[in-house]
């Protein structure tokens, strides 16, 4: 998609009619964009019209090593959105322009899945392109389907966006999201999500949480993630992030990872005791795409050996998305040796020379 914005924290009324920032970004092609910096292989599929705003999009995923051969061209709009950056107690906002975007209007029939799917060991698919419309859900479906038929590891970030999921009149935008989903995590190794997500596309939710009044209980999501892999039998992995609002300046963050094959959830970071202390970040830059920094984290750890324990893959993930909030924009500029230097310990930001 393409992303507006305002310069600093402005808002869209201050500078509009006026200059704004135009930058790319979407969850998967964030997600793509960060696997390609840590080096491995990425390839992103969505639709596109072909057209000079694409091409722009399409060279700059390019510039970063992401496969883009497979991207369907097709009548319609490049998808929009923009964003607010907020400060203090104003939280920051999204307007979502994407009726009519390409993506939206391409149905299942019309991606080569075969070719898509060729020498892939790996999918990851998010609740997001799904809410645009029912075309994009029978086509996230589809993919699924045919990743699963060839074997393929498949992981889903559920990011719930309730301002996208409109596209069925005899249902709220909760439920049509239930639903589609449910049809989806039969399919999934991996599932990814905040500490709200749960709740609004699975109807679990955390003991002793008050998301919107920043009080998170870490240690209650090891059963949301329990209750998950309950539900679906083929889920082997949970992860979710675990973000305290104090302002949108400063939140804390970290995540659990939830592990069947060892029965245990292993919590990130951890202090000298081995006790969750989430990071303090206190002068937060730019929030959005930090999900899927996470994302990117975690699946760039799980198929990289020094990093795929649990322990480390979600002490990887966790540290990769800390260090996103410090960066401008959807993508997250981050090399593997930066996030191993938090890992590491060394969160003073000093000047490295």
């Amino acid at each position: 998609m393409m992303r507006v914005a305002p310069d600093q924290k402005l808002r869209l009324r201050q500078v509009l009619p006026g200059r704004v920032e135009v930058t790319w970004g979407g969850g998967e092609a964030n997600v793509c964009a960060s696997l390609a910096m840590y080096g491995q292989q990425a390839r992103y599929v969505s639709a596109l019209p072909d057209n000079a705003l694409t091409a722009s999009l399409i060279a700059s995923l390019r510039g970063l090593g992401v496969d883009t051969s497979q991207i369907l061209h097709r009548d319609g709009r490049l998808g929009i959105y923009f964003v607010e950056v907020g400060a203090n107690q104003r939280g920051s906002t999204v307007l979502y322009d994407r009726s009519h975007s390409s993506v939206s209007l391409a149905g299942p029939e019309e991606y080569d899945w075969e070719t898509i799917l060729q020498d892939v060991h790996w999918l990851h698919v998010s609740g997001i392109t799904p809410a645009v419309s029912r075309a994009a859900c029978e086509s996230n479906l589809a993919l699924v389907q045919r990743a699963k038929e060839r074997g393929v590891t498949v992981s889903c970030d559920l990011n719930f966006r309730k301002k996208l999921w409109k596209w069925d009149d005899e249902l709220t935008g909760i439920d049509l999201a239930r639903k589609c989903m449910a049809d989806v995590l039969p399919y999934v190794d991996l599932v990814i999500g905040n500490e709200e997500d749960a709740e609004d596309m699975l109807d679990i939710r955390a003991s002793e949480t008050d998301v919107h009044a920043g009080t998170i209980n870490a240690m209650a999501y090891e059963d949301v993630a329990r209750q998950i892999v309950d539900r679906y039998s083929n889920v082997n992995r949970v992860a979710i992030t675990l973000r305290e609002s104090i302002s949108a300046d400063h939140n804390n963050w970290g995540a659990m990872l939830f592990d069947v094959a060892t029965d245990k959830s292993y919590f990130a970071p951890i202090d000298e005791n081995g006790e969750y202390k989430s990071y303090r970040i206190g002068h937060i830059v730019d929030r959005v795409g930090g999900g899927d920094s996470f994302a990117a984290g975690l699946l760039h750890a799980l198929n990289t050996p020094k990093f795929q324990d649990p322990a480390t893959a979600i002490d990887y993930a966790v540290a990769a998305s800390c260090l996103k909030h410090s960066i401008k924009g959807d993508f997250n500029y981050i090399e593997q040796h930066e996030v191993e230097a938090l890992m590491s310990g060394n969160a003073s930001g000093r000047v490295q020379r």
